[in-house]
């Protein structure tokens, strides 16, 4: 259900006979050798409510088979596009075009996709059968080919024991699996998932996003999900889609944006916990360098092209990223503020003077007490340095000053 229909909407995405679909199996398609083939672009897609514009002109490309994940903070704008991709919301300007048709006139019940959504917008008095069967039901299709979807996606999400009960008697990840299913059942020609595992307890989303990847290396179809969660974004996609304030900040694999985020904000969003950054101000060094005076802090580097004497730049390091030296070899040093002892790594909160706060990751047991001094190398070949703006200067410094890598 969409949520502005009524559990009997024959237009809904999640019921409506899907017309789209038939002709796309009707051209020869076929979905038994690893999914359908479904192509979507974005071109300058932009929306509005009223004078207030929430999407701004955004091109994207979603290639066949890949598993894309939206990811930003909330009031992004990634739910509304995904709406805007299922049908569900008119796009103000720009095209939506999928597998080579534009589809902007086109109702969510003829583009031949699926949407799961966060609710799992069951059906409560239908059993687990009906509720997957339902909108095959309403397509006419034949009684023996609907019981044969719904056994094999049963099978699949490991749900067939529970066909008969309703959904009041299965717990969270059954009824998320119910929703799943029901989109498998259609054959969709991608599938859409708005936060589905939001609802969920912390241990349950674990073992669901194991196996929404298992689900998509078996099913091999296009898959487009929404999340606020970096952690889900960086375990499921192919491809990661960071968005802030209906625009798309940088798109890429997960270690992609990991490794080389192209501003300040992707670097903060990405990775958990999240990078540390700093603001400093250049100074000219020894033999040509950089130092970044930060605070109280002097961070030799060698020289750094697009960086001068008196720049205000803003410099990024991954906790796992720092090692613990002696005080004459170190960048900073600080005070330990709280230490988190997790067995297998440890985690350190440290305030150098004139600075943020800043987390230190170290492998294995690192018994070190509240107030006690750390002394903290960082390492150039991972060291980022963005210009005032925050935009990405460098990626990794080598010893010459440039790129590293």
């Amino acid at each position: 259900m969409c949520g502005r229909s009524s559990p009997g909407c024959r237009r809904c995405i999640c019921n409506a006979p899907n017309r789209a679909w038939r002709r796309w199996r009707a051209a020869g398609n076929d979905t038994k050798s690893g999914g359908p083939v479904t192509e979507i672009q974005l071109n300058k897609v932009k929306k509005a409510y009223g004078d207030v514009e929430v999407i701004h002109g955004i091109d994207l490309h979603v290639q066949s088979g890949q598993f894309v994940v939206f990811v930003g903070p909330s009031g992004c704008g990634k739910s509304t596009l995904l709406r805007i991709i299922a049908g569900l919301e008119p796009v103000t300007g720009g095209d939506v075009v999928i597998d080579g048709d534009v589809v902007n006139a086109v109702p969510a019940s003829e583009r031949g996709l699926a949407m799961v959504f966060q609710s799992y917008a069951l059906y409560p008095h239908m059993t687990v059968y009906k509720n997957m069967a339902f909108g095959l039901e309403n397509s006419n299709m034949p009684r023996a080919e609907i019981e044969n979807r719904v056994h094999e996606a049963a099978k699949l999400l490991q749900i067939d024991p529970y066909l008969q009960r309703r959904p009041k008697a299965l717990s969270g990840g059954q009824r998320q699996r119910v929703a799943i299913g029901r989109a498998i059942v259609r054959d969709p020609k991608a599938f859409l998932f708005d936060e589905p595992l939001s609802n969920l307890d912390a241990e349950l989303r674990v073992t669901m996003r194991k196996e929404l990847a298992a689900l998509h290396a078996k099913l091999g179809g296009t898959m487009i999900y929404v999340t606020h969660d970096q952690v889900e974004a960086m375990t499921l996609a192919n491809t990661i889609v960071v968005l802030n304030a209906g625009r798309v900040e940088q798109a890429g694999s997960p270690l992609e944006l990991y490794n080389t985020p192209k501003n300040t904000f992707v670097a903060g969003f990405i990775g958990s916990p999240r990078m540390n950054l700093m603001e400093a101000v250049a100074q000219a060094g020894e033999d040509g360098g950089v130092v970044l005076l930060a605070g109280s802090q002097r961070i030799s580097l060698p020289p750094i092209e697009g960086v001068e004497p008196g720049d205000g730049v803003t410099f990024g390091i991954r906790p796992e990223h720092m090692d613990i030296v002696d005080e004459g070899d170190a960048d900073i040093s600080a005070p330990v503020d709280l230490t988190e002892q997790l067995g297998g790594e440890t985690y350190l909160f440290c305030t150098p003077e004139g600075l943020p706060q800043i987390t230190v990751h170290q492998l294995g047991q690192f018994p070190v007490g509240r107030g006690e001094m750390v002394h903290l190398r960082f390492r150039r070949e991972v060291l980022h340095v963005f210009d005032a703006e925050g935009k990405v200067i460098v990626n990794g410094i080598d010893a010459d000053g440039g790129a590293a890598g």
